[in-house]
C-alpha cells in the first residue's frame, strides 16, 4: 500500500519532550529524525561538522539542499523544528502535503520551569539519576509572558497555514510520549507498519516532582497565571508585522496634577533611560505589565496619553550594531556575522583597537546582513533591536496603538505637548540616546552608509519621512 506521506516536520519548542519523542520515532523501522537540523546554530547538534554532506555554512547559503538530503535519505525521514529556527524552511514544508505534520506541545508552564531549571544546573538531557542535579526555579510574571508570547504566536501561525492548506497535523502531548498506544496511533497515521513494543532507554525524566516542589515561589505564581488572559494570547489576529506588542518592556507614569498618566512604548535600542528618568522624576511608575494589567491601568488613568518615539534609522542601526559586539550580548550572532557574513569583528575586549575605517566596513558589512535578514533571506531571527521600527509600532497595535509618535530630533517640542496634554511637568531638557563609542557615528557616516541604511529599511524610510542622516545630524 502506498505510504501518506515522504517525510515529517516534528513542530516542538525546548523542553517539550522533544528528545524522548524523537527517540520514539527512531525507534520504528524504517523511520529516522534528524534532530534540529535548521537550528540558526548548529546542525542538530554543536559537535556535527556535516549533515548528510552539507555543512552548516551550506545550509546557511541554501536550506533547501538539506531539505532535499533529508527527503531523498531512506525511510520515512523529518526533523525538528521550533519557532526560531530557519523561517525560510516553514513555507516550503507547510505546502507540502507529503510532508507530515507533527506537534509536540507540553504545559507552557511545565516548560518554562523545566527550561529554568535546565540553564541553571547545565542539564539539558539525563541518562543517569546519578547525574541529576536538583534547583528550584523563581517564577517571574513578566519573564513568563516574555517567554509565552512567541511560542503562542507560533502556534497560531502554525494553526493558520495548516487551515489555509487544507491540511490537519497529529498533535501529541508531553504527557503522551510514554503512552504506547498513542505512538502506535502516530505510527498508523504515518503509514509505516512497525510498532513499538517498549520505549526506548536511555533517557531519564528529570523533574518529576509536582509543580509546588519545582518552585520557590509556588503561591505568587498562581496568583500571576490567573492575571494571564490566556485567551487572547493564543489569538492574535495579525501576522504580518512579526512582532508582539511588548507590553512588559512599557513604561508607566501615574500623573501629574491631572492625574491622566503617561504611557511609554519603547522602540529600542533609543532615549529609553531618559524618558525613563524623566517619568520617574516627575511622578511613580510602574512597569512590567502584564496585558490584564496594563488593561486596568488605562481604564483607571482616564484621559492618559501613549507615545513611542521613532530615531533615524541609521542612528538606530548603529546603536543596535554597537549592542551586538558589546560583551555578553549575542555572542552567538555575533560569531555567526563572522563566520558567514565576514564582519571581521574582533572579541569585545579588542574593540578599541579598530580604526575608524574597521568599524566602517564592520557596521556596512551589518547593515547588509540586517537588509537580508529582515527580508527573511537568513536563518537567524530578526531581532527588536534591528528590526524595522515601522514593524516594531505595528507589533504594539496588536495590544494598542500610541497616540503620538515623538521625533528624537524634536523630542523636546513632542515631550511638552504631551506633558501639557496630561499635566505632567515637561522635562528640563530633552532625553538623549548618547553615541556608544568608542568610535562616533560623526566620523564614519559618508554616502555608502546612507544608501545601505536605505536599503536595509525602505518602509520606515517612507512610513516616517526621513531624509538623509547627515542632513538632520547636529
Amino acid at each position: 500500500m502506498t505510504r501518506p506521506f515522504d517525510s515529517f516536520v516534528v513542530f516542538a519548542e525546548m523542553r517539550t519532550g522533544s528528545n524522548l519523542f524523537e527517540a520514539c520515532l527512531n525507534a520504528l523501522p524504517g523511520v529516522h529524525s534528524y534532530g534540529e537540523a535548521f537550528n540558526p546554530t548548529h546542525l542538530g547538534d554543536p559537535d556535527l561538522t556535516q549533515l548528510l554532506g552539507v555543512s552548516l555554512g551550506q545550509r546557511l547559503s541554501d536550506p533547501a539542499l538539506l531539505l532535499t538530503r533529508i527527503r531523498e535519505a531512506e525511510g520515512l525521514t523529518g526533523f525538528r523544528y521550533f519557532h526560531d529556527h530557519d523561517p525560510r524552511i516553514f513555507d516550503v514544508v507547510m505546502n507540502d502535503p507529503r510532508c507530515a505534520k507533527i506537534v509536540l506541545t507540553r504545559n507552557p508552564v511545565e516548560c518554562y520551569v523545566s527550561l529554568k531549571i535546565a540553564y541553571n544546573t547545565d542539564r539539558w538531557r539525563l541518562t543517569h539519576v546519578r547525574d541529576r542535579r536538583e534547583f528550584k526555579s523563581p517564577f517571574k510574571p513578566a519573564e513568563f509572558e516574555k517567554f509565552l508570547a512567541p511560542l503562542q504566536t507560533f502556534q497560531v501561525k502554525l494553526m493558520n497555514a495548516l487551515q489555509k492548506s487544507g491540511q490537519t497535523a497529529f498533535y501529541i502531548d508531553y504527557e503522551d510520549l510514554r503512552d504506547l498506544d498513542v505512538l502506535a496511533g502516530l505510527a498508523k497515521w504515518l503509514g509505516v507498519e512497525g510498532r513499538l513494543e517498549a520505549l526506548p532507554t536511555g533517557l531519564i525524566k528529570q523533574n518529576p516532582e509536582e509543580m509546588s516542589k519545582k518552585v520557590r515561589n509556588f503561591d505568587e505564581m498562581e496568583r500571576a497565571l490567573a492575571r494571564i488572559d490566556w485567551a487572547n494570547l493564543s489569538r492574535t489576529p495579525n501576522f504580518e508585522p512579526r512582532r508582539g506588542p511588548a507590553v512588559p518592556g512599557f513604561i508607566a507614569g501615574a500623573g501629574g496634577a491631572a492625574g491622566a498618566g503617561l504611557l511609554y512604548m519603547p522602540v529600542r535600542p533609543g532615549p529609553e533611560a531618559g524618558v525613563r528618568a524623566w517619568l520617574e522624576a516627575a511622578e511613580e511608575t510602574a512597569c512590567d505589565f502584564t496585558q490584564k494589567e496594563l488593561r486596568k491601568w488605562k481604564r483607571t488613568h482616564p484621559g492618559h496619553r501613549s507615545f513611542t518615539i521613532v530615531r533615524h534609522p541609521l542612528d538606530r542601526a548603529w546603536t543596535a550594531f554597537s549592542q551586538v559586539l558589546a560583551p555578553g550580548h549575542y555572542p552567538e550572532i555575533r560569531a555567526l556575522l563572522n563566520d558567514e557574513y565576514d564582519l571581521g569583528l574582533p572579541e569585545p575586549e579588542a574593540l578599541g583597537q579598530m580604526s575608524p575605517g574597521d568599524w566602517h566596513r564592520s557596521f556596512l558589512a551589518f547593515l547588509k546582513f540586517a537588509k537580508a535578514n529582515i527580508g527573511g533571506q537568513t536563518p537567524v531571527r530578526v531581532d527588536p533591536v534591528w528590526a524595522s521600527q515601522t514593524a516594531v509600532i505595528q507589533g504594539f497595535g496588536d495590544f494598542a496603538l500610541p497616540d503620538m509618535i515623538c521625533r528624537e530630533d524634536r523630542l523636546a517640542e513632542d515631550l511638552a505637548a504631551l506633558a501639557a496634554a496630561t499635566g505632567a511637568r515637561a522635562p528640563d531638557t530633552p532625553p538623549v540616546t548618547p553615541d556608544p563609542g568608542p568610535v562616533t557615528l560623526a566620523q564614519i557616516a559618508d554616502a555608502d552608509l546612507e544608501r545601505a541604511v536605505r536599503d536595509a529599511y525602505p518602509r520606515d524610510f517612507m512610513t516616517f519621512g526621513f531624509g538623509s542622516w547627515a542632513a538632520s545630524a547636529p
